[in-house]
């Protein structure tokens, strides 16, 4: 997905919140402050894929300000808040335990996302509220005949926090269909996306194959990942992709496996996208050969 001019003011507010995470000397901050702006008139142009431009622009403060991992506080509040929810969601679940109302789980989960939401936003009552709306694109038909005919899927994770809600939805993928799963998760820190110990820490690697994306980069950036995830892309039977970043970089690009995107649209701009209103909730199919 390219850039839109609504990109600048949330670029805006995630270079403030991550330059605070980064440092507390407010000198210091204003001096990384001048030089992402400095980078961004530069940068922000028409055409430019968005999730790569913020990309290097979190690398640029990580390298600016010599911390390297400014969210692993919120990360972890995203960990502790996903546990405490758990039973919240696994009651809603066992109400009626079908494939769709664990998928929507997944989908709440990608709720606690700290780049794309304020800092201060409550995310026990936002997620608790998201738990009663309905699927705006509900493609669950799809999703079940295509596990009743794969081998072999790629799952794209997103934040950390978010994929306790992922393992209930892997763990009831692997109890009814007969196929392996690989998570893929970012090679190091970048915003608050899960990473590879987090999955070990959840035991994921009882369910799944577990992978990196050979990246620290907003969603899937085709310039940054590695050669076995541009493989694995190609050759798997399908690919389930969460969240908005994800969403923003596999729409650039060309592979062969169809993907369904699980993700809650927290952004005008990929509402506008997919032609839903703001914070629905997605559960869709897309070709993207």
């Amino acid at each position: 997905m390219k850039i839109n001019y609504e990109c600048a003011p949330c670029m805006l507010r995630q270079t403030k919140e991550a330059i605070e995470q980064a440092v507390d000397n407010d000198e210091e901050r204003m001096d990384v402050t001048l030089t992402v702006l400095s980078y961004l008139n530069k940068n922000f142009k028409k055409n430019t894929k968005s999730n790569k431009l913020g990309t290097d622009l979190h690398h640029l403060i990580m390298d600016e300000t010599g911390n390297h991992d400014p969210y692993k506080l919120l990360r972890e509040q995203g960990n502790k808040v996903a546990e405490k929810l758990i039973p919240t969601v696994e009651a809603m679940i066992n109400e009626n335990p079908t494939l769709e109302r664990y998928a929507k789980a997944a989908v709440v989960g990608n709720i606690i996302d700290f780049g794309a939401l304020d800092k201060s936003t409550d995310m026990e009552e936002l997620i608790k509220k998201q738990l009663k709306k309905k699927f705006e694109i509900n493609d669950i038909d799809k999703l079940k005949k295509a596990l009743a005919n794969a081998d072999t899927l790629l799952y794209l994770a997103d934040n950390g926090g978010e994929i306790v809600f992922d393992k209930l939805l892997i763990k009831k993928i692997k109890e009814d269909y007969d196929v392996n799963i690989i998570l893929a998760l970012k090679e190091s820190p970048i915003l608050n996306d899960a990473l590879l110990q987090d999955a070990k820490n959840l035991e994921l690697d009882k369910y799944t194959k577990l992978i990196t994306t050979g990246a620290a980069s907003v969603g899937v950036v085709e310039d940054y990942i590695s050669d076995e995830l541009k493989e694995l892309l190609d050759n798997v039977d399908f690919v389930i992709s969460k969240g908005m970043g994800n969403f923003e970089g596999l729409t650039e690009m060309n592979i062969k496996s169809p993907v369904f995107f699980l993700l809650n649209t927290k952004c005008n701009v990929i509402s506008d996208e997919i032609g839903v209103p703001l914070g629905s909730n997605i559960l869709m199919k897309k070709e993207l050969n």
